[in-house]
């Protein structure tokens, strides 16, 4: 009988030499892929960016043809650390944002639970949901701006009659953080709700089966199922709406325009800009709106990283 050779085994070092080599094609590929888009990037956001970190450190004005614009390093920084107006608009905006986000995670939470069960209608019940959504900001703001009025508002009108207040109140003036966090969760928080229903519909319905086998009450299905696997939807949709809380601009322009006391950072930041003219300045604010939102997304991205550790 003829014994066939059998082939020599390759040795691991040429096998991890080509393996190497595959992954460097694949990763030049990778890359030349990304180029256009990584210079649509650059064009649209990078390049901006960079722009506005140089200009915080002049001393340009709205119109630069009149008055040459020079360098002032940080004079603008200084200045900025030292204005009361921005410290009480990013108090103002912070304050917002903690109240606004978490009543709309909550009414989101609540509004995807329901409409994830089953039930008749529930398919017009989540396109009802989305009316606020689809309304623009500005239109919004101004129909609940006329809802809240203190004469012929329909919410004065409400609560009178329900007795939950006593006589006719001017929101706008009295509550302002109440007014406009109102007509921002009831615009937002069906978005919140899409977002976290969306990541309740890709959890097996399997593991809901076998922990009822188990014995799990629907309390409990909740806190060991769904809240786990849906803390990746619940963090974009927080990372999403603290974005847009703490960059918020239409609603407080409508309500309040440029009344000290009740703007936002963005609304503190145009006017800065397009009211006074200092575009220096201006870009100092920008700059520290900006290092302000990067700092809520990486406490965001941090505390997720260790709770997953």
């Amino acid at each position: 009988m003829s014994s066939v050779a059998t082939p020599a085994p390759v040795p691991r070092r040429g096998r991890r030499r080509r393996r190497t080599k595959l992954q460097r094609r694949q990763t030049r590929f990778a890359w030349l892929l990304l180029v256009p888009a990584l210079a649509v990037v650059a064009f649209v956001a990078i390049y901006p960016l960079g722009r506005t970190v140089y200009q915080s450190f002049t001393d340009q004005e709205f119109l630069a043809g009149i008055t040459p614009t020079k360098w002032v390093g940080l004079d603008n920084y200084h200045q900025l650390i030292h204005d009361t107006i921005f410290r009480d608009t990013v108090v103002l905006t912070i304050k917002f944002t903690a109240i606004t986000v978490s009543i709309e995670f909550l009414l989101g939470l609540t509004i995807a639970l329901v409409v994830n069960s089953h039930f008749k209608g529930r398919g017009i019940m989540r396109a009802i949901m989305l009316v606020p959504w689809a309304i623009p900001t500005v239109v919004a703001a101004k129909m609940w701006l006329w809802m809240l009025d203190d004469t012929y508002g329909v919410i004065n009108d409400l609560f009178v009659r329900t007795h939950l207040i006593s006589h006719n109140q001017s929101w706008i003036v009295q509550h302002p953080l109440v007014a406009v966090s109102a007509v921002d969760i009831w615009k937002t928080a069906p978005f919140v709700a899409l977002l976290l229903l969306a990541g309740m519909q890709v959890i097996p319905n399997d593991l809901y089966e076998a922990a009822s086998v188990d014995g799990a009450n629907q309390l409990q299905q909740f806190w060991r199922i769904t809240l786990p696997l849906l803390r990746p939807a619940i963090l974009v949709a927080l990372i999403f709406r603290t974005l847009d809380a703490l960059r918020v601009f239409d609603v407080f322009q409508v309500f309040f325009g440029y009344r000290l006391g009740s703007q936002s950072m963005a609304v503190y930041n145009q006017s800065v800009i397009t009211q006074d003219g200092h575009v220096g300045y201006g870009s100092a604010v920008s700059v520290a709106i900006f290092l302000i939102i990067s700092l809520f997304v990486v406490i965001y991205v941090t505390v997720v990283r260790v709770s997953d550790e």
